[in-house]
């Protein structure tokens, strides 16, 4: 409860009095004698009193009004000229704090609100703080760097020729490289990160693992005691840790892989810490770790020790159930290996076919050369292999393709069909609709006459291939696959199945046996067309 004399100076400071706004905003900032401690509260009556020109308020906001208060005020642009004063009587901090209010503003801040000439000063102030060795001065510069030459001018610059433009672009990234390093050197972990991760993507692994070791390192001693616990992943620690954490451990851990020599220990902690924070591409790469091989399921050697396939298993399922299809494949790999004691290969054509649905192409290669070996086992299996090599070849596998086109053909019009069609008048297609479809057919994909005759369609659609299957109605026939390999082919096939959705295409149907339809073929075509090529045809 306030007491009797600072009710009197909340009254005055109400009243309007600079002096009594000051003491109270005072008494505010360091809380205690009845009032509480609310810098915002302080922040407020400091704010009130410094427009009444009590430089002391200026000064105690500079030095301890820190940034995210001044952020949630109703207007922080009014604020920055008490930073600015603040920082022009020798506080330090309150530069930083001006800086990073203009600089890194939430819309509010940092846009054309803030005046040209308060910008150039708050690039000044962050260089005299940089060069003085503050290193969130360094880091606040690094990531403004390439806006210096148009804040310092105080204006937007003026169109400038290409080579220019290219000469201030390499100026300001050698700026940001100079200040990311040195705020680096100082200390400051998101400048770590920055250069860590542009040694990553420029391939640079001595400087990768010079910026991001150290940070790995420091992360797993920390976490040691928290993963000792852990049996599960963690959401909690993945939060903890955060993306570029998990990220920087996991990258590490490869590269230390990739390297001549390297502590195997060290790199599985680096492993267990990301994968317990629920990282699924760490919890694949712990897997394959534990697995002794790599993603292509070959056997790899590091460390020491043999292969524990248990814990593989376990990490690499809980990959796979992320989404990641490398994990199915190599779970397969696992159950496929005849040292491991509880090999299974229902087990491993399950993991195998499952990555294979998620689109990994050794998977689907892979099923479409086993069904295509089984297909005497099942008489479905040449289609089953056709839509495995199909979405293989369609990812670039070549041995894919090759085998694709030996085993099923590709959609070429039939000669004589076309010439039959010539024939058709709008009458004979309105009074055999069946037969001018089936002529259709018989030009899309390349049939026999025989197999347009005859071909049911409800059964040979398959979707990504046509099964041309007459041996029950015309003996002298083969089995065979026409791929569908267009949007058009597959429009034009559906639009013809529609026609026969609901249709018996058997002898018992409306079309009649093989004779009958021949019959009504030659009846409504002219026979000198084609006798020449029935026995070709047909045979």
């Amino acid at each position: 409860m306030a007491k009797r004399e600072d009710l009197a100076i909340i009254r005055a400071a109400r009243a309007g009095q600079g002096a009594a706004q000051l003491a109270l905003g005072s008494r505010y900032l360091f809380g205690g004698n009845g009032l509480p401690q609310s810098l915002s509260t302080a922040l407020h009556w400091l704010d009130r009193a410094a427009q009444q020109q009590e430089s002391e308020a200026w000064m105690l906001i500079g030095s301890h009004i820190p940034l995210e208060v001044a952020r949630a005020a109703a207007d922080p642009l009014a604020l920055c000229v008490w930073y600015e004063r603040a920082f022009d009587a020798g506080l330090m901090q309150a530069g930083l704090v001006l800086a990073q209010l203009v600089l890194t503003g939430n819309g509010q801040l940092g846009g054309e609100q803030v005046l040209p000439g308060l910008r150039s000063k708050v690039i000044k102030v962050l260089e005299t703080a940089a060069n003085a060795g503050v290193a969130e001065a360094q880091w606040l510069l690094a990531q403004h760097a390439d806006s210096v030459p148009a804040i310092a001018a105080g204006r937007k610059l003026p169109a400038v020729p290409a080579n220019d433009t290219l000469a201030e672009s390499k100026t300001g990234q050698d700026a940001t490289l100079k200040w990311t390093a040195r705020a680096a050197d100082a200390g400051v972990m998101q400048a770590q990160q920055s250069l860590a991760q542009l040694a990553w993507e420029q391939a640079d692994w001595p400087v990768f693992l010079e910026r991001a070791l150290p940070l790995a390192r420091a992360l797993s001693e920390q976490y040691v005691e928290i993963l000792a616990q852990l049996n599960v992943p963690s959401e909690t620690l993945a939060r903890q840790l955060g993306e570029e954490n998990l990220s920087l451990l996991l990258r590490c851990a490869q590269v230390l892989q990739a390297s001549a020599s390297f502590d195997a220990g060290e790199v599985q902690q680096f492993l267990e810490l990301a994968a317990y924070g629920d990282d699924k591409a760490a919890q694949l790469a712990l897997g394959l770790w534990y697995a002794r091989m790599n993603s292509d399921g070959e056997r790899v050697l590091v460390g020491t020790g043999s292969a524990n396939y248990k814990k593989a298993i376990r990490w690499l399922t809980l990959a796979g159930e992320a989404g990641l299809a490398d994990a199915w494949y190599a779970l397969s790999r696992i159950y496929l290996k005849s040292e491991f004691s509880q090999r299974n290969l229902v087990d491993m054509q399950r993991h195998l076919e499952h990555a294979a649905e998620m689109g990994h192409c050794a998977a689907q290669l892979e099923c479409g050369l086993s069904a295509w070996r089984n297909r005497r086992e099942k008489l479905a299996n040449d289609v089953r292999a056709v839509y495995w090599l199909q979405k293989a070849a369609a990812q670039g596998s070549s041995e894919a393709a090759n085998l694709l086109a030996k085993i099923a053909d590709s959609a070429q019009p039939a000669a004589w069909a076309e010439a039959a069609k010539q024939q058709l008048t709008r009458e004979q297609v309105k009074a055999h609709p069946f037969l001018a479809a089936r002529i259709e057919l018989a030009i899309l994909f390349g049939l026999s006459r025989p197999e347009a005759l005859l071909l049911d369609l409800n059964q040979a659609d398959c979707g990504h291939c046509l099964v041309i299957d007459i041996r029950a109605h015309y003996a002298r026939s083969k089995r065979r696959l026409i791929l569908i390999q267009t949007g058009d082919e597959r429009q034009t096939l559906s639009r013809i199945a529609r026609l026969f959705e609901d249709v018996d295409c058997g002898p018992n149907g409306p079309e009649g046996n093989y004779r009958q339809r021949l019959y009504r073929f030659k009846t409504a075509m002219p026979a000198s067309e084609f006798e020449a090529d029935e026995t070709a045809i047909d045979s």
